[in-house]
């Protein structure tokens, strides 16, 4: 039987306005990422989607997504946490190299494409392969996402190119074998949606 996956990227941070690598480290939502937030659980509420489960990374960033977008209990899953940059972490982005990455941050402590694409497969398999989990909501990050939506794109039936923006909604069928990315929502979908009802930003 089918499983339904949406992961969702967490809102924009203030690391990302300022351009600042934030892997393991953190910083806040801003108001736009909280609005974001927001958004994407007033989206799920306007199409009738609920969860029987929830999981986020631990970080703050994510951890402060999830419970904008649901009131739900959530558990927090080490292996959801974004690419680990090592001595890069807190540096502007202006040095990192252009994509593929491969194992580049290794050598200043991080980790490689490889390991997180890795540890990301088994965490989403292994969650939606646990009993009762038909209809999941995941909170991740950008390049964690990017990283998992390429290790099944040719199972998928539409794809998607670069690091999701954030707050969009990934919408993925697991067959108990393999993932299939079904539909991306961003946010500007999201918001001519809603704007047809009233929203109102906490």
């Amino acid at each position: 039987m089918e499983r339904h996956l949406y992961l969702v990227r967490h809102g924009q941070t203030m690391f990302n306005t300022k351009l600042i690598i934030q892997g393991w480290c953190d910083s806040p939502l801003t108001v736009k990422g909280r609005e974001q937030a927001e958004r994407a659980g007033a989206f799920f509420c306007h199409e009738g989607i609920s969860f029987d489960h929830a999981y986020a990374s631990p970080l703050g960033r994510t951890r402060e997504t999830i419970e904008r977008i649901t009131t739900m209990p959530y558990v927090c899953d080490s292996r959801l946490k974004e690419l680990f940059f090592g001595d890069c972490e807190g540096e502007r982005d202006v040095i990192v190299p252009t994509e593929p990455w491969g194992d580049f941050f290794m050598r200043y402590g991080g980790e490689s494409v490889q390991q997180l694409t890795e540890r990301m497969n088994e965490a989403l398999t292994d969650i939606m392969g646990r009993t009762g989990h038909e209809r999941v909501l995941v909170v991740s990050h950008g390049t964690a996402c990017q990283v998992f939506l390429e290790r099944w794109r040719a199972m998928s039936a539409i794809a998607m190119e670069g690091i999701p923006g954030n707050c969009s909604v990934m919408h993925l069928i697991f067959d108990g074998k393999a993932f299939s990315l079904r539909e991306v929502v961003e946010q500007g979908e999201m918001r001519r949606l809603l704007d047809r009802i009233p929203f109102t930003a906490k």
